[in-house]
């Protein structure tokens, strides 16, 4: 065999051996085709549209490159929770006020029938503190909340759940709830015409405020208005829970008051028992690991970070006749914090 013939049968075997060493190296979770998987959550310009993108991340990585998530948003987490027991989605944002009004049928939900099996308890992730603020050049007229009933005030975006957490607030003080629907980013343009008197701020765990709210305290002065002391007994006492938020950690100038108080309300992200338990066992468990990270990305996440299985408890027990997810269950027993007076999902 000549020379020539001899290198090209050569070359042709080691192109051939790279082959095969090439497919065999493929990790057969990425050779399968992967399955979708979409997170409903709320509009582009909210702190949960923000979030979305890191949670993708960690769910993929969690499941083990098996699925492809997408992030659908929605105009309100009540929207994207019925999208998801409308068999649009699979993963839902929402928060235990509102799977309370989902659970009693009220409100958003009144008369709504599930096509796909009901959210049960999943994944909660941190805090929120619903606050008012007003133009700073109006601040000498608004001392209390009560100097907000029966005049128009953007309350967040209808179905939002601090929009949901205002109504509630405001059927415990007996007022007026008032409001005007704007688009996100009208907010500083609404609040310096004075269409609106005031707009529902909030902030995460006391210390990110949602994208638009930045761009607001960056285009005008505002001033947040606490509830007064007569005010704050009566949220205390219908067992509402009134959180002081040091405003030098969420806001990037003076905005009134040293110490900030907020009714807080606690979010996370639900699925239905059609979602199989080692599938979100494997996705409470990613967020588990990956807890710190989350919390130095966004100091939001500091809490859950502080305390995840304690916050998967306070989440439960906003709502303890919504049941459990199986695969929720299982890593609360790993941890010795289930709860036997808890009903589990899908159980008789």
């Amino acid at each position: 065999m000549s020379k020539t013939r001899s290198g090209y049968v050569f070359s042709v075997l080691v192109v051939a051996l790279v082959a095969v060493f090439a497919l065999s190296a493929i990790n057969p979770a990425n050779a399968q085709v992967r399955k979708p998987m979409r997170l409903a959550t709320s509009a582009v310009g909210s702190y949960g549209y923000q979030i979305a993108a890191m949670l993708v991340k960690i769910i993929e990585e969690g499941l083990g490159g098996e699925y492809t998530v997408t992030v659908q948003p929605y105009t309100s987490p009540t929207v994207a929770m019925k999208a998801v027991m409308n068999g649009e989605a699979e993963i839902s944002y929402t928060a235990d006020i509102g799977m309370g009004e989902f659970h009693e049928r009220v409100g958003g939900f009144k008369d709504y029938k599930p096509k796909m099996p009901e959210l049960v308890h999943t994944w909660y992730s941190y805090p929120m503190e619903s606050m008012m603020a007003v133009a700073a050049k109006d601040a000498d007229k608004f001392k209390c909340w009560r100097d907000f009933s029966g005049k128009p005030v953007f309350y967040t975006n209808a179905g939002f759940m601090n929009w949901l957490n205002w109504i509630r607030i405001y059927k415990v003080l007996g007022y007026d709830f008032k409001h005007v629907q704007i688009d996100l980013k009208s907010n500083a343009d609404a609040l310096e015409s004075r269409s609106i008197v005031g707009s529902g701020v909030y902030t995460t765990a006391g210390r990110s405020l949602p994208p638009y709210w930045k761009e607001t305290e960056i285009r005008i002065d505002i001033r947040v208005v606490n509830p007064c002391p007569d005010e704050v007994a009566k949220i205390k006492a219908a067992g509402l829970t009134i959180v002081e938020v040091d405003p030098k950690n969420a806001f990037s100038k003076s905005v009134g008051p040293s110490t900030l108080m907020g009714v807080g309300i606690l979010f996370g992200h639900n699925v239905g028992t059609n979602i199989p338990e080692d599938v979100v066992y494997k996705m409470v468990t990613a967020f588990y690991k990956n807890k710190d990270e989350l919390a130095k990305s966004e100091p939001g996440f500091t809490p859950m970070a502080k305390d995840f299985v304690g916050m998967q408890v306070d989440g439960i027990n906003a709502n303890p006749d919504i049941p459990v997810h199986p695969g929720l269950v299982k890593f609360l027993k790993e941890y010795k914090a289930w709860n036997t007076r808890w009903k589990v999902a899908g159980s008789k």
